[in-house]
Formats: C-alpha cells, sequence, structure tokens
C-alpha cells in the first residue's frame, strides 16, 4: 500500500467526521443563508491568506534530503498566491464588506477562536514539530475542497441567486482543482521516512478535527444570528 492510501486509511474517521457535519451537508444542499455563506468566507480568508508564508516556513524547514519537496512547494507557492483576493471578492460580489473582513474592522468579521487556532497549530507544526506534518493540513483542506466545493458552489449559487462572480473561491477549489490532489498523491508516496510519514498522519488527524471546529462556529453564529432576527 502507498504512504497515500496508508494516510487516506488512517484518516478515514476524522474525514467521515467532517464530511457529516450539519453545515457541510446543508451547503452541499444549498440550504444555508446568504449570511451564513459570508461568514464562511470570512474564516476562509482568515485562513487561506496565511497559506503562502505557511508553505514559505514549511520549505525553509525542510532538511537537504527533500530538496525534490522544497522545489514541489516551490509550484504551490506559484499556484496559491493571491487566494485570499479572491475570497475577498466572493465576499464583495454577495453584499459584504470585503474591506472590514481583510481588516478586521468588528468582532463579527474577526477570524474566530477556531480559525485562529488552527492557523497556530500549522505554524507551530512547523516550526517546533516537523515541517513535513504541514502536509497533513494540506490533505485536509484540498480534500475537503475538491470533495464538496464544486457541488456547495452550484447548488447556493442558485439557491440564493447570487452571480457567479461570487464563488470563485469555491469554483476554483472544487472539481476542477483535482490536479491538485494528484500532485500531493505523487509528492506523498515519496516520503518514504516512517517518522515524516507518521507526523503527517498525525497532522491531518488534528488538521480535521481543527477545521471542523471552524464550520461549527460558522453553524453556531448562524443559529445565533437566526434566534436574533425571530426575536425582532
Amino acid at each position: 500500500m502507498s504512504f497515500y492510501q496508508q494516510l487516506l486509511s488512517a484518516t478515514e474517521q476524522e474525514r467521515n467526521a467532517l464530511m457529516t457535519l450539519p453545515l457541510i451537508q446543508q451547503g452541499a444542499q444549498g440550504n444555508i443563508t446568504l449570511e451564513t455563506y459570508r461568514a464562511f468566507l470570512t474564516q476562509a480568508y482568515h485562513h487561506v491568506k496565511h497559506t503562502t508564508p505557511l508553505l514559505m516556513a514549511c520549505g525553509g524547514r525542510l532538511s537537504g534530503e527533500y530538496e525534490w519537496l522544497r522545489t514541489a512547494i516551490g509550484e504551490y507557492i506559484e499556484e496559491e498566491m493571491g487566494h485570499q483576493e479572491w475570497v475577498l471578492n466572493d465576499i464583495e460580489a454577495c453584499g459584504g464588506d470585503k474591506e472590514s473582513v481583510r481588516h478586521s474592522a468588528t468582532e463579527q468579521d474577526a477570524a474566530c477562536h477556531a480559525t485562529e487556532v488552527m492557523v497556530a497549530y500549522a505554524y507551530d507544526m512547523i516550526h517546533r514539530v516537523n515541517p513535513l506534518g504541514f502536509f497533513g493540513m494540506v490533505l485536509v483542506l484540498e480534500g475537503t475542497s475538491t470533495a464538496v466545493a464544486t457541488q456547495a458552489g452550484e447548488k447556493i449559487m442558485q439557491a440564493l441567486q447570487l452571480p457567479k462572480k461570487a464563488f470563485s473561491y469555491l469554483f476554483s477549489h472544487g472539481s476542477l482543482d483535482i490536479s491538485h490532489v494528484t500532485f500531493y498523491e505523487s509528492l506523498m508516496n515519496q516520503v518514504t521516512n516512517v517518522e515524516d510519514q507518521q507526523a503527517i498522519i498525525h497532522a491531518a488527524k488534528r488538521f480535521y478535527r481543527l477545521y471542523g471546529e471552524i464550520f461549527k462556529h460558522v453553524a453556531a453564529q448562524a443559529a445565533i444570528n437566526h434566534t436574533l432576527h425571530q426575536a425582532a
């Protein structure tokens, strides 16, 4: 069994727990409000803006034996640069204030606790534990996106009658982005050091839970807002 297949097998339980969260299920059916979609994009911005810095940090911490992986990280960086601006443009296209989100001008628009913790764990993994562990985060974010992003984007677009330009982030990270998963698989199958493999598996398990906490936060906030609107 290749290491990539071992990775998928070892993290199957955590992946299933994430994919069965109510908000992800509702999103796949287009059954969310405009406010909830904007809240999801807000949290996406606050972790996507760290993608390039995290990739750079990971590349800088790799030992000489992983020079081939450092080269691949360079390709990742080229692909990922500027994606946070796509998220902000999506927020604007569905009626939100993208500059407020960019500068976290209000408490509501700031990164939630769960988002901050996930990002902090990624930096900590790279700098304190094992830079290879960062690829556990890549598995979670890339894998989840390709699995549900396109379907969710199309359903939400129809349900909320939003323009396609409000979904550049979801569509770009959906089924059309399957080449990234194939590229990732090829890289992981070249990692033969058992300790590094275990670091990736361990981190992936943690990132599935951490990413899930972000969706739980967005769902809880949506429930609170719904209650307040009903009371008003």
